[in-house]
């Protein structure tokens, strides 16, 4: 069965579009599914899929002379005649590919639909080169909106006690098994942990070992399991190296290749100053509420506002407001809107957040609540 995503209604724009359509995110999220959906969609017979994982199927695509490119296409009923259509899946799989890619383009018409596992790899791949010739979207985890459209449950557009008790302990299930979409089909809870192992092994071992370029690979395994725990927390870089016995040059390049390839992520500090906000603390977030659980233990409170940055981080902008320590507002969204996290919020989080909203000059702030509450200005999680 095929579930929707939300990222699916831009995708399908791009059928239409000359641009090369470049779909990256980390292992498991679902892009071949979609890359699958968009092939089907796609009315012409000048159409193929191809699989670079598949050796059989690089060797199309590896030929010293590009123009006898076509010859090998000609297998598959692919013309140059007329449009052609070329979905690639794992073009990681193929470094020279970006050439390739960037030659049929130019030359001819043809529209590419490609998939990669990891930005990373694929900012390397496309050079400035491919500059006005591409457009890269992200596939991430599950949001719980599309988990209960994976879980075939109907999302109410009225929020009441209802509603709440019907979503509530779904809204659990994502905070610990998360949005993989894999993990969400599988019923089995044991199962469900097997695969979230398995997830991360396939990270570790083909994009950390593969991608990366560090002396000691298990150093990268150690600052991962460092960072579990600190998930929704500044980081600080030196606690970190000196954990590690690393130079701090050493712990910022770990941290860059995480982010690079989606395994985490680094808020900025709110700031109207570009400098200010490049210079400050960043706050640690995983990319899984469930990646986040098979490999450390973490509050309650910090998976919730794991779940909470899952929710938002598709659709906007976000970073964070603190001065003088104390005084945060976890997520402000867009540079609009400042929302504070709590497992249960109070009038007094909301008259504590309306003060620090007005020390950091934005506009509207809401708490966010995993309890039942009908104050205004309280969203309740489920309602994400």
């Amino acid at each position: 069965m095929f579930y929707k995503r939300h990222i699916l209604t831009a995708l399908e724009k791009e059928l239409n579009t000359k641009e090369i359509t470049v779909l990256t995110g980390m292992r498991q999220v679902g892009k071949t599914t979609l890359l699958n959906y968009l092939f089907e969609r796609v009315e012409t017979p000048n159409k193929a899929f191809f699989d670079l994982g598949n050796p059989l199927h690089r060797k199309i695509f590896e030929e010293v002379n590009y123009d006898s490119i076509w010859e090998n296409l000609r297998a598959f009923n692919i013309s140059n005649s007329s449009k052609a259509y070329l979905f690639l899946d794992e073009v990681q799989n193929l470094p020279d590919i970006s050439h390739v890619v960037k030659y049929l383009y130019d030359h001819w018409e043809v529209k590419f639909f490609l998939t990669g596992s990891s930005s990373y790899y694929l900012k390397n791949l496309f050079p400035e080169s491919l500059a006005g010739r591409k457009i890269i979207f992200e596939l991430f985890p599950l949001t719980f909106e599309e988990f209960l459209q994976f879980n075939n449950v109907e999302k109410q557009r009225e929020s009441n006690k209802i509603t709440y008790e019907l979503y509530l302990p779904y809204y659990k299930e994502f905070m610990e098994y998360g949005g993989f979409p894999s993990v969400v089909l599988e019923k089995d809870p044991q199962r469900k942990k097997k695969l979230l192992n398995e997830i991360f092994t396939s990270y570790f071992e083909q994009d950390a070992k593969s991608l990366a370029d560090f002396k000691d690979i298990s150093k990268l395994r150690d600052l991962i399991l460092l960072l579990v725990p600190r998930i929704s927390s500044k980081i600080e870089i030196a606690k970190l190296a000196d954990s590690l016995n690393l130079s701090r040059e050493t712990v910022y390049s770990y941290l860059s290749f995480l982010e690079q390839t989606y395994f985490i992520t680094l808020l900025s500090k709110h700031s109207r100053s570009i400098d200010r906000q490049a210079a400050g603390s960043k706050k640690l977030f995983l990319c899984d509420c469930g990646m986040a659980n098979i490999l450390g233990r973490t509050s309650e409170g910090q998976i919730f506002e794991q779940s909470v940055f899952q929710n938002l981080r598709p659709f906007h902008r976000i970073s964070y407001y603190s001065r003088g320590g104390e005084n945060e507002i976890d997520f402000v969204v867009d540079n609009k809107k400042g929302l504070e996290v709590k497992v249960s919020a109070s009038k007094r989080d909301l008259v504590n957040l309306a003060k620090r909203a007005q020390a950091a000059k934005i506009a509207e702030s809401y708490l966010v609540s995993l309890e039942y509450k009908e104050e205004k200005r309280i969203i309740l999680a489920v309602d994400l």
